[in-house]
């Protein structure tokens, strides 16, 4: 009786061990369906149907269902983040120096879902970009005061001259990278759709592409 109580303990110790080692180490996860209160996940090929407030064996938590913005909260080693349908997003390690993977659309871009002054938004990798550009709505949903606090200038577009305003961005966070007082612009109207993610962020970090992937991870 003893030996096999040992038994049954030791391999209680060895599930709980295999269990914490996935935890943190996921590197491709996507959003593959969604439903209220409910999501269909894969993390690094695996499927996994998920109610929400369960975890998945990788350490993935659903947290919430949207389905008319068509996301999924999740938290990730103790950290909130956005699943969108259509959109791979991983890269997600809890060892060492923040890091983030990122793979292209059908269209060849990278998005990544993140927080600009801890509000959600969705952002387009362009590298292109000098600053984190954004246009006016989005600015306001954040909560950036830019007319006040920023610096006003002129930019040329296809669709003439528009008003831009320098500004300072509290904190930005991709993934598990977070940076603090980033250069952004402020774009009068409804253009670009998406956060550029421009230089001011990206120059800042270690790029390194691998085929289709696309890693970003602190100095």
């Amino acid at each position: 009786m003893a030996i096999r109580k040992f038994t049954v303990k030791f391999i209680m110790i060895a599930v709980l061990m295999l269990a914490a080692s996935g935890v943190g180490a996921a590197e491709r996860i996507s959003l593959q369906a969604l439903f209220k209160d409910k999501a269909i996940i894969v993390v690094d090929g695996a499927r996994h149907v998920m109610k929400s407030g369960e975890m998945s064996p990788e350490g993935i938590k659903l947290l919430a269902t949207d389905t008319q913005e068509e996301k999924a909260e999740v938290e990730i080693d103790g950290k909130h983040e956005v699943l969108r349908l259509g959109v791979v997003v991983a890269g997600f390690d809890s060892k060492g120096k923040g890091s983030v993977v990122l793979y292209p659309n059908r269209g060849g871009h990278f998005f990544a879902d993140g927080l600009i002054n801890g509000t959600s938004v969705r952002f387009m990798v362009d590298t292109g970009a000098t600053v984190i550009a954004m246009n006016s709505k989005i600015a306001k949903r954040i909560g950036i005061d830019y007319i006040r606090n920023g610096s006003p200038g002129m930019a040329s577009t296809p669709g003439g001259n528009v008003r831009t305003y320098d500004i300072s961005l509290n904190n930005v966070q991709v993934g598990g990278i977070t940076l603090y007082n980033v250069q952004g612009s402020i774009i009068e109207g409804n253009d670009p759709r998406e956060v550029l993610l421009g230089m001011s962020f990206l120059g800042q970090l270690d790029m390194k592409r691998d085929g289709e992937k696309m890693e970003l991870s602190e100095r």
